[in-house]
């Protein structure tokens, strides 16, 4: 950690815009439809983080995207996706997915479930280079290998994770009361939004509790400790909007 150009953002997890729509409950880390917060539209190349609980049966209808990339990571339930690049796919706890929108292509979500609700992180980013062909991928990473510590499931790099149109790394990490660890920026440049799903953490001395975030960039590594059993999501995006 390069503590004395570090620059922190921390955000409470009641800070966050929200919009219960019965159907939709969303909380909303960037502006996002109807919140709109100048301080808070982006993290670098980080547009939107999205925390959706979706009613039994009820989703988001077909509508458009183009130019950002969008992943959706489980938390709890069955998403049901359809395309018009033809894909129909089921992702549960333990998958990820991205869609890379390009030139354009309209998708729909779902809760398969008729009876439980369903619980995701709805993520958004810049892409590195717009009007690509749209692409679809989604991957199920085993939970144990992010038992105390971080497990790759997002990058630019042919490592196992799905590929993303950016210089962008997402990292899961399932962590013990009392373990520590540090996690180096993956590329020079970039920062780090943290954004802990569950437990209590100390990320370079500032201390988060469930769905409170800090974004955290001018560094080359972080400092992590763990009070509670925890479920952390490091987003390392580049900070520079082309």
């Amino acid at each position: 950690m390069d503590t004395k150009t570090a620059q922190y953002t921390f955000h409470a997890a009641d800070s966050r815009g929200h919009a219960n729509h019965g159907w939709l409950n969303s909380h909303h880390s960037f502006s996002f439809a109807s919140y709109h917060n100048p301080e808070r539209m982006h993290f670098g190349t980080l547009r939107v983080l999205n925390d959706d609980t979706v009613d039994a049966g009820m989703g988001f209808g077909k509508h458009p995207h183009e130019n950002m990339e969008i992943v959706s990571i489980p938390l709890q339930g069955d998403l049901e996706h359809q395309d018009s690049m033809g894909n129909s796919s089921v992702i549960r706890q333990g998958d990820v997915q991205i869609m890379s929108a390009g030139t354009g292509v309209y998708h729909s979500e779902y809760n398969k479930s008729k009876e439980d609700l369903v619980k995701f992180l709805q993520i958004w980013v810049f892409p590195k280079e717009r009007n690509i062909e749209p692409r679809y991928d989604q991957k199920s990473y085993p939970a144990e290998d992010r038992q105390n510590r971080f497990q790759r499931v997002v990058s630019p790099e042919e490592d196992g994770s799905i590929w993303i149109n950016q210089d962008a790394y997402f990292s899961l990490g399932n962590f013990e009361a009392g373990k520590s660890t540090k996690y180096d920026i993956a590329r020079k440049g970039n920062g780090v939004y943290a954004f802990l799903i569950k437990g209590k953490a100390t990320i370079d001395g500032h201390e988060l509790s469930e769905r409170d975030a800090l974004g955290v960039s001018e560094t080359n590594q972080l400092d992590i400790q763990f009070s509670e059993d925890s479920e952390l999501l490091l987003l390392d995006v580049p900070m520079g909007l082309r």
